[in-house]
């Protein structure tokens, strides 16, 4: 089956009264051009700059019918029944007179059949007319139509420029899956600017599609794309993590779908604050080379008050639109709670977002943080809803030497002329962002004295902090004991 299709079957079958929400008028229109034929009866296109025309004859009916209420009554009075298309009606949809002659068209349905077609990119039924309307959505684009359709863009460049357009299966195949979720349309525009660039599809072009698809997917959404991804040689430690994450990722691509593999749902972070848990996050979307998106809870509760579960369906359809992609769950115990304080909106939240992660079948691997697991609801937690738990604990001497390598070389500071070793030994207990930032404060120390950054410097910064191990030891140490059995160690 197919929308061309589907629509046929619609119009044949004399429904009355047809909602679109849609903003591919060009091809809506092709598809009822495509069954003028078929239907029999003539099919008309209604828009407030040229009135009413006819598109199998494509003349104007009258010009004084570009009138919302003059074009209504120009077809409860038609006594052959016909197909009208009227195109962007939804402004005219809030007076009484024109709900009134829309219903009377459609009860009058059995005597002159007509078929009215309401196009727009933003419609609201009135109740009046919602019971009596069939809403009708046009499916995404299929791979090959979107794969056709670039071929014809690059036939268009070619014919102008008299050149070949240079690219690889690689590439090709990367933009086609990142131009897949988009309607045809925004797909041709995104495809356009692409080739007509610079003759060439890239693995960049690819890249920048995806980001200007983000932004086509979500200019109200609670979802944050994260365009700079950092890789896991600029995290220290984690090697139990990266091992499992190496072993799956041929899972996520599509070229290994022969194998059969079970596509990977999402892993649990679990550890001290400050300890690399989002970095991670982050690293595993830079590693796997596909799109990271963050959710923030807190937005869902402060943007969309009385609409929060609706637009969490609609952000977790645009993550799986951006498939494969990885979905950033932060500090999931603070969107989601285990009582009744807001009413029981945080209980349907998490209803929402667990049948969705036991349902979704796009590759969106979820990658979820928490720092307090006693705040987390137990049905989040049970076996099966994530891969696997892995505990992120405060480093050990050696990964707190790389931790101030990777931090020294990140301010263009020579390695070589620092103690690391000193520096990792003298630190027990520090987590990473408090390692980072005794580095900073160092720094800042030997500008004031005109002095270049030293060992002893940022040991002196070192001794001044009071470590969260140490502030929140009691916190800490509760922490260790669930996990300890239940989570598999990041490092």
């Amino acid at each position: 089956m197919n929308d061309s299709h589907d629509l046929e079957v619609a119009l044949r079958s004399h429904t009355p009264l047809i909602v679109i929400n849609s903003h591919e008028e060009r091809r809506v229109e092709k598809m009822l051009q495509d069954n003028i034929l078929r239907l029999g009866k003539p099919i008309y296109k209604w828009t407030i700059t040229d009135g009413l025309k006819r598109l199998d004859l494509h003349d104007n009916i009258s010009p004084k019918l570009n009138d919302a209420t003059a074009v209504l009554n120009h077809i409860r009075e038609a006594k052959k029944a016909g197909c009208y298309m009227l195109v962007d009606f939804h402004p005219y949809l809030d007076h009484p007179l024109r709900i009134r002659l829309l219903k009377e068209i459609v009860l009058a349905n059995l005597g002159t059949p007509h078929t009215i077609i309401l196009l727009s990119s933003q419609i609201e039924v009135p109740g009046e007319l919602a019971q009596m309307a069939m809403q009708f959505e046009l499916a995404l684009p299929s791979r090959s139509e979107i794969e056709r359709m670039v071929s014809e863009v690059a036939q268009e460049w070619m014919k102008q420029t008299d050149a070949q357009v240079k690219t690889d299966k690689q590439a090709f195949d990367l933009l086609i899956r990142n131009l897949t979720g988009l309607s045809l349309s925004e797909a041709r525009r995104l495809a356009r600017t692409a080739v007509f660039d610079d003759g060439a599809i890239t693995a960049e072009d690819a890249a920048e599609v995806m980001k200007a698809k983000y932004d086509l997917l979500n200019r109200d959404s609670v979802l944050m794309f994260e365009y700079d991804t950092a890789s896991f040689s600029e995290v220290a430690g984690f090697a139990n993590l990266k091992q499992w994450l190496e072993h799956r990722q041929v899972a996520l691509s599509s070229d290994n779908a022969a194998l059969k593999l079970d596509k990977p749902k999402g892993i649990l972070l679990l550890g001290v604050q400050g300890c690399g848990k989002s970095l991670a996050a982050k690293a595993v979307a830079g590693t796997w080379g596909i799109p990271l998106l963050r959710f923030d809870f807190g937005a869902i509760y402060q943007k969309f008050i009385g609409e929060t579960e609706k637009n969490l369906r609609a952000a977790l359809k645009s993550a799986e639109l951006m498939a494969p992609c990885v979905l950033w769950l932060d500090e999931l115990e603070k969107g989601l709670s285990t009582g009744d304080v807001d009413g029981g909106t945080s209980r349907r939240i998490l209803g929402a977002l667990l049948t969705w992660m036991a349902e979704k079948e796009e590759p969106v691997f979820i990658v979820a943080t928490a720092n307090d697991i006693s705040a987390l609801p137990p049905e989040l937690v049970r076996k099966g809803r994530f891969d696997e738990i892995f505990f992120v604990d405060l480093p050990n001497d050696e990964v707190r030497r790389s931790i101030f390598e990777i931090h020294l070389n990140k301010r263009e500071l020579s390695v070589g002329e620092f103690d690391c070793n000193k520096l990792a030994s003298s630190c027990s207990g520090f987590s990473g962002a408090e390692i980072e930032q005794s580095i900073v404060s160092a720094i800042y120390s030997c500008l004031a004295r005109n002095e270049q950054p030293n060992t002893q410097a940022v040991l002196d910064e070192l001794q001044k902090t009071r470590p969260l191990s140490v502030v929140m030891s009691e916190k800490i140490d509760e922490l260790r004991h669930w996990a300890d059995g239940r989570t598999v160690k990041a490092d």
